[in-house]
């Protein structure tokens, strides 16, 4: 299935002028071919990025990859030869910002629920995905840093003084620390100014002191 070009999320940072039709992402974010041939200008067309991703040179979060219809997620990674890219949101679009190796082995992601397994475990699950089963307490709303091939090396508290990053809405892109919060919404200081964002569009990235 292929989107008209002028119907792709405001998000994606590609001209609304080219080819007619643009591959759809199988859920929400970005897929790697807009990724390699738009943003990193790796190929000119999409048989030139379906080369690229056939090499076996190209993984997402440790994973070799070979799909261009794969859809990368917020701080997922990138390797595409010898060089790691983390997908963030810069100026309202999606952003591959380059990272050192070290940077590449993990990523934060929002907890979004949890369940309770056999023998009395606890499952969380992430927003890009991902179940891993923990001892840590932790609640929704949190976030868990991630280790690839590990997992979940440390949750991330959502609260007052929490550094935040907002992943949706009109201020989407801009970090920021909580000052106070009431039920669901934060108040946060960005850049000198207060604004209010519901707690659902914050990802927490480390404590401010």
């Amino acid at each position: 299935m292929h989107l008209k070009r002028e119907s792709v999320p405001k998000t994606w940072p590609i001209p609304r002028k080219g080819t007619k039709y643009i591959v759809v992402p199988m859920e929400e974010g970005l897929p790697v071919l807009i990724a390699i041939r738009d943003m990193l200008k790796m190929a000119s067309d999409r048989k030139e990025a379906k080369m690229i991703l056939h090499s076996k040179e190209v993984f997402v979060n440790n994973k070799r990859i070979s799909d261009e219809k794969l859809v990368l997620k917020l701080f997922d990674v990138l390797k595409l030869k010898d060089k790691n890219y983390r997908l963030t949101v810069k100026n309202k679009k999606y952003s591959l910002e380059e990272i050192s190796a070290k940077e590449a082995k993990e990523k934060i992601a929002k907890i979004i629920g949890q369940t309770l397994q056999k023998g009395k475990k606890i499952q969380l699950n992430l927003d890009d995905g991902g179940n891993y089963l923990v001892k840590e307490k932790a609640k929704t709303g949190d976030s868990a840093l991630v280790v690839f091939g590990e997992g979940i090396k440390k949750i991330i508290t959502l609260k007052e003084k929490s550094k935040v990053f907002i992943k949706k809405g009109k201020h989407i892109g801009k970090i920021g620390a909580i000052e106070k919060i009431t039920e669901n919404l934060a108040e946060i200081k960005v850049d000198g100014e207060k604004i209010n964002v519901n707690l659902e569009s914050l990802i927490a990235l480390e404590w401010t002191t």
